[in-house]
């Protein structure tokens, strides 16, 4: 990997490491002890620094605050068996930032800032890596558009930043999710792909809805037939239906999970056969009819993979077997057990700091 030149490093003076609750680690509550900061304006992208974490200031005509132009990416480091810490999988995640830069007329981020500037970040903050089962210290790159113009166009400064924060495992018991028929979460031609923060917000509202009707989450449909299975919430979908796993193939309007390559890659390792290919979700009241579903699944950075319970089709539940999610666990377990190290890396996913 090449280096930076420079990394500005301004190291916090007293630690926040004494307020964590680390026996509850909600999701997103705390924060490491410092951030990566990089500028961009004329037309480069400007000296990184590593500061302590605070606010940002920011003009109210910042375009971020008004057009939308905001990409994120959401990744996690862990604490291995031989204590050592594993940031994994971070060139996909930062060519995924590319994809979502790209799309929403962003500046491109130099591959050596987010590489380099994210190892250095974790490094200096080490101690905030959580050493519990399924404990992992989650990473949130993003970049905003900061220029002040109320003008509606494409901001010519930028902001690139990465925060950290230890976290537990997302959704640790079966969820119920409901089969979204009035609203969509992303058309072909539009920003599904992306990681930008109008696709999250826009679906708050239908989210609200279901859970107000009994549901956890909700599984998106396409746009244009409303048929088809898409996302389930946050997360990509997958569903053992016979003896294979089943799950949408990626289009423009569903997102590259990175977690979701991960777990058909070790899928296809392990011999389970795997079918990327639209669901219609007749198929999925077939399925459940004949009681050949025997699964279904999120899977996300968050999560990695949550077992799904129930599912709404069309004012009618359906429900999955109690047993245990073979497939799922077996697929969690060995996804762990490479990121920890009690397993071969053999894909070269984890970068060891």
């Amino acid at each position: 990997m090449e280096t930076i030149e420079e990394i500005i490093i301004q190291k916090i003076s007293h630690s926040s490491l004494h307020l964590v609750d680390w026996d509850h680690l909600e999701f997103g509550k705390y924060n490491s002890d410092h951030m990566l900061v990089c500028d961009y304006a004329e037309g480069e992208w400007k000296v990184p620094e590593i500061v302590p974490f605070s606010n940002l200031s920011l003009s109210p005509t910042a375009l971020a605050l008004h057009y939308g132009q905001t990409i994120f990416e959401g990744m996690k480091a862990f604490r291995m068996q031989d204590g050592s810490i594993n940031i994994f999988r971070p060139r996909k995640h930062y060519e995924r930032m590319l994809l979502s830069a790209e799309r929403m007329c962003m500046p491109a981020i130099p591959r050596q800032i987010f590489l380099e500037g994210l190892q250095r970040l974790v490094e200096l903050d080490s101690n905030w890596v959580p050493s519990s089962q399924g404990s992992a210290l989650y990473i949130r790159p993003f970049m905003i558009a900061t220029e002040a113009r109320l003008g509606v166009k494409v901001a010519e400064e930028y902001k690139f930043i990465i925060v950290n924060s230890p976290v537990e495992t997302l959704y640790p018991k079966p969820i119920k999710v409901k089969i979204e028929r009035d609203f969509v979460r992303a058309c072909r031609g539009g920003t599904g792909y992306a990681k930008c923060g109008g696709n999250y917000g826009a679906a708050f509202y239908p989210t609200q809805k279901a859970r107000q009707e009994g549901f956890d989450q909700v599984i998106w449909m396409d746009s244009r037939e409303n048929n088809y299975v898409e996302e389930s919430g946050m997360m990509n979908v997958m569903f053992v239906i016979g003896d294979k796993i089943m799950t949408p193939p990626l289009s423009d309007s569903i997102l590259d999970g990175v977690t979701r390559d991960s777990l058909l890659v070790l899928a296809r390792d392990a011999g389970i056969p795997v079918e990327e290919k639209p669901i219609h979700v007749d198929q999925l009241k077939d399925a459940f009819r004949k009681n050949s579903i025997s699964e279904a699944f999120g899977v996300g950075t968050a999560a990695v993979a949550s077992a799904i319970q129930m599912i709404g089709i069309d004012d009618l539940k359906y429900y999955l077997p109690s047993g245990p999610f073979k497939v799922m666990e077996f697929l969690k377990n060995k996804f762990n057990r490479v990121r920890t190290g009690l397993d071969p890396d053999i894909h070269r996913w984890n970068h060891v700091v």
